[in-house]
């Protein structure tokens, strides 16, 4: 059950991020660019925050 649950939440990642280039590539790869130019301390900050609230709203939803 562990793992089909796991391989559904990958999949569903994968149709996630998709989204934004399939319907919008060159805003994506403008967006892509902007994103590499970000320091690695932010970077990590956000994701971080991304991660916990990620985590929280799983709780909240289980």
């Amino acid at each position: 059950m562990l793992w089909h649950d796991l391989g559904v939440a990958l999949c569903l990642v994968m149709v996630i991020e998709g989204i934004m280039p399939f319907l919008f590539p060159k805003h994506w790869k403008e967006s892509m660019l902007k994103i590499a130019e970000i320091d690695d301390k932010a970077m990590r900050a956000f994701s971080l925050a991304m991660m916990l609230i990620g985590t929280g709203l799983l709780y909240l939803i289980n």
